[in-house]
């Protein structure tokens, strides 16, 4: 395209109008908000509720502690953390301490219904930063599928065990809304923060 400028008094006039279309084409999306699609196959996980505990709840154990060293979960909790269930290696891992840490204080133990599915759900927090290092981990009805997060100096670490879980659309990143939304219910029937709350 060529733009033609005439000098005299008409030059800065046109100039002026050039400056302001193009202007208006930059800004206006902005204006109006970008809309951005979601990625193709990807939608909103249901919302999670919390239902009553029974003896499914207790299947694994009655704390934390119980759960993840229960004989049925031990190794696909460590599989499911892999490098990071252990004490940090430089280069090797994501966190700053070991996963088991996360769950040294564990709250209580509940049952939350994500669309179809059960889940046992199980917090805890570090002992000696409970408010920095945070865990929730959930384990599918049936103990085959295990996701989990962990919070840790604002960042969030999201991971997926069992059938569908490794990579691609049922990896630690599909995790993350499902643990989201579980989180949020629990949230509503714990005053806020369904963490413990150690003794001060």
């Amino acid at each position: 395209m060529v733009i033609a400028v005439r000098c005299g008094k008409e030059a800065p006039v046109r100039h002026s109008m050039l400056w302001g279309a193009l202007v208006c084409l930059l800004v206006a999306p902005v204006v109006a908000g970008c809309v951005v699609p979601p990625e193709p196959g990807s939608s909103a996980p249901p919302e999670a509720d919390v239902v009553a505990a029974d003896a499914r709840a207790l299947a694994y154990g009655r704390t934390a502690g119980e759960i993840l060293e229960n004989p049925q979960l031990r190794d696909k909790v460590r599989a499911l953390f892999g490098a990071d269930w252990a004490a940090p290696t430089p280069g090797v891992g994501k966190l700053s301490a070991p996963a088991a840490q996360y769950f040294e204080l564990g709250g209580p133990v509940r049952m939350v219904r994500i669309g179809d599915a059960n889940y046992i759900a199980v917090t805890g927090c570090a002992r000696q930063a409970c408010s920095g290092r945070r865990g929730l981990l959930l384990i599918r009805e049936g103990g085959e599928q295990l996701m989990a997060r962990l919070d840790e100096g604002g960042f969030s670490h999201h991971y997926a065990y069992g059938p569908g879980a490794t990579g691609g659309a049922g990896g630690p990143a599909a995790a993350g809304p499902v643990l989201g939304s579980a989180l949020r219910a629990l949230e509503r029937v714990s005053d806020g923060s369904p963490f413990p709350r150690p003794a001060p």
